[in-house]
């Protein structure tokens, strides 16, 4: 349908930890087909030249940039390397994120922070970069993915990643006010207990719901959510769609939640 012809986006997190389709590299090659040009940043340079590869099979536009994006210099470079290759950008959709298990008594100190780092000192970077670039271009879309554990407790010890994602909420909230009149718009996205292979490839995870069994945890987790199954990739990939595309023009300031009803739940 080509709802972001002519939109140039950049998509932070944009490789895979692992075979199959992780959140940021559905959401790129979802964007490129349907019109945007897509700028890949991932940590890992193959990953994100491997997001790269499959848009270009499909007769898309890309380019893949290797950054640390909890490292201001990284930013810089990411977004100045953006603005070079296509001169605007239209679309941030901060992706990256990770889970390390402990509560606030057994977590490490150093622990805290580098999960504080990746999850929320990344975002807050990329918009302190991209917002003033989106302000000259006369507005921009900013998609923050975030997490049903930042509104909920779902039986897992890991206080970082909870705490990191509800912070990015209210820093979503609290940008999408202040640069509504430039015509900035940010929303988080929150999926619940999706499939993708961060999930799979966190042995933390995999211990928590059963005992390092990874298959036994694709059960339980379909198990908890009422519509009897986990999310993918693609549902977080498509609800980025909306709020990326003029549709969305007139929302700001929102956590959409993608979960199949989890959070409706009382237990």
């Amino acid at each position: 349908m080509q709802r972001l012809k002519g939109k140039t986006a950049m998509v932070v997190g944009a490789g895979s930890i692992g075979p199959g389709w992780g959140n940021g590299k559905a959401t790129a090659v979802t964007f490129a087909r349907e019109g945007a040009q897509v700028f890949c940043v991932d940590r890992n340079g193959t990953a994100a030249q491997e997001t790269v590869d499959i848009i270009a099979s499909e007769g898309g536009k890309a380019t893949a940039f290797t950054a640390d994006v909890s490292r201001t210099a990284d930013v810089e470079a990411m977004v100045a390397a953006c603005m070079k290759a296509y001169g605007r950008i239209d679309v941030l959709d901060n992706n990256v994120g990770i889970a390390e298990m402990g509560n606030v008594v057994n977590v490490p100190e150093a622990s805290w922070d580098h999960v504080f780092n990746v999850n929320l000192k990344s975002a807050y970077l990329a918009m302190k970069h991209v917002i003033p670039v989106m302000e000259k271009q006369g507005g921009g879309s900013i998609i923050n993915i975030s997490s049903i554990a930042s509104i909920r407790h779902l039986g897992i010890s890991y206080v970082t990643y909870a705490t990191t994602k509800a912070a990015m909420n209210q820093m979503t909230r609290t940008t999408a006010v202040e640069f509504a009149p430039q015509h900035v718009r940010v929303n988080a996205i929150l999926p619940g207990l999706m499939k993708t292979p961060m999930v799979e490839h966190s042995a933390g995870l995999a211990a928590s719901y059963a005992k390092g069994d990874v298959e036994a945890m694709w059960r339980a987790r379909d198990a908890q959510v009422p519509m009897g199954h986990m999310g993918d990739a693609w549902d977080v990939a498509n609800a980025a769609l909306f709020l990326a595309s003029d549709e969305s023009r007139y929302v700001t300031g929102i956590e959409l939640v993608v979960d199949g009803g989890i959070t409706l739940k009382v237990n």
